[in-house]
């Protein structure tokens, strides 16, 4: 059984939300004013997963959402915005959030994002393929991958992976990939795999936020274009 919180200040939103999950036998959902001592609520009930709204007037969506996973680091915090932009999606990933939703998502994403919360998986990386997501993400992290450049991996990446990987950041696909160096498609694949295994990646997108912190990728960059087929 899978404990979800609906915080969000619209009584009206919180239990149209807990309505469309309750289709799911697996699912509790409990509701949590964020104006009524929302970490209070957040450590009495301990949840697996908070759907936090993000247009909160009383308080700070996002910087509640920063607490809720740096005091209970083992709950995962789910974004729901009206409509979020560029500069809120860098703030979200800046939250540690593991995704963000707009507020007018269906019933049958939202149950998609929990099923991927509660498997591990970080769909907010997916943003860094958004190239201005990812350049402010470079730049936010210049100091943090310094530190972090001597972090261990399973293995060390070889040139050609490295070059793989500032594609991958780029949010280039494998055939863009593969045009842009001139080798197969599959090779690309190859190279992929053996870089998500070196680096205890979950996905491409993870596997470019861990080469953002550790240096991997040349800082103040610009973003490379993909290659059209001829």
């Amino acid at each position: 059984m899978t404990r979800i919180m609906v915080c969000d200040e619209q009584p009206f939103f919180r239990s149209g939300v807990a309505q469309a999950l309750s289709s799911r036998e697996n699912l509790e959902v409990v509701e949590c004013d964020p104006n009524e001592d929302p970490l209070g609520k957040v450590e009495a009930a301990m949840p697996d997963i908070v759907l936090l709204g993000s247009d909160l007037t009383a308080a700070n969506g996002l910087e509640l959402g920063r607490k809720i996973v740096r005091y209970y680091p083992n709950i995962r915090v789910i974004i729901l915005s009206p409509d979020p932009n560029d500069t809120e999606l860098f703030d979200v990933i800046r939250t540690a959030a593991v995704a963000c939703l707009k507020k007018s998502t269906t019933a049958g994403e939202l149950l998609e994002t929990i099923d991927r919360a509660a498997r591990g998986e970080y769909p907010i990386n997916e943003l860094l393929t958004r190239p201005l997501i990812a350049q402010r993400v470079l730049k936010n992290f210049q100091e943090l991958s310094e530190m972090d450049a001597g972090l261990d991996v399973v293995a060390p990446l070889t040139s050609r992976e490295r070059q793989i990987l500032i594609h991958v950041t780029d949010g280039h696909t494998n055939k863009q990939i593969a045009l842009a160096l001139k080798i197969s498609e599959q090779t690309i694949k190859n190279h992929i795999s053996a870089i998500l295994r070196k680096l205890n990646a979950n996905d491409r997108a993870h596997a470019a936020v861990l080469a953002i912190r550790r240096g991997y990728i040349p800082l103040g960059r610009e973003t490379e274009q993909p290659t059209k087929a001829s």
